[in-house]
């Protein structure tokens, strides 16, 4: 496997950084969570974008925060790829905006997962709400596992994997029978 930094990565994926970012920021504004610092994209060796926010009051509000990428970024990546399939897979045809689209689709996908810096906070948040008996509060406990295990299993190409497979895959397998 070929390491490439991942600085590089979030340059040539931008898009799934951006979009990341406004999951983020999505959740907090519903969820009315006060929104300190925003940076989409930059160009830096640790983060490529974050979100800073205030205290977060209740639990289910905490858990959207930290999984709404997986959320947003799964369904748009979904979203975009599908109808650029089409072309692709039913008439052989491969033209540059199909090309484009599936490229964008697939690298906001490969940024669906959580950072482990969102992991850290849902799991403090979980231990609390857990001490408080919310029942809900143990369901993060494994979210907060494969979060971590999808953040090291990037260092073999798995949120790239993820991109391609819920980008790629799984619309060629929808589109098969036509």
């Amino acid at each position: 496997m070929i390491p490439i930094p991942g600085f590089l990565i979030s340059i040539a994926t931008f898009p799934g950084v951006i979009i990341h970012e406004l999951a983020h920021l999505l959740f907090c504004r519903l969820r009315r969570v006060p929104v300190l610092e925003v940076k989409f994209f930059q160009f830096d060796m640790k983060t490529a974008g974050y979100v800073l926010h205030g205290p977060v009051e209740r639990f289910g509000d905490s858990f959207l925060i930290s999984v709404g990428p997986f959320i947003v970024n799964s369904l748009l990546c979904m979203l975009i790829c599908f109808p650029a399939s089409i072309p692709l897979r039913m008439f052989g045809a491969s033209n540059f905006p199909s090309l484009a689209l599936l490229w964008l689709g697939v690298s906001i996908g490969m940024h669906a997962f959580p950072s482990t810096g969102d992991a850290a906070n849902l799991w403090e948040q979980a231990k609390k709400a857990a001490a408080a008996r919310n029942k809900a509060a143990y369901a993060a406990y494994p979210v907060v596992g494969l979060i971590y295990l999808a953040n090291l299993l990037s260092i073999v190409w798995f949120d790239a994997l993820y991109g391609f497979a819920i980008g790629i895959l799984l619309p060629a397998w929808l589109l098969k029978g036509i």
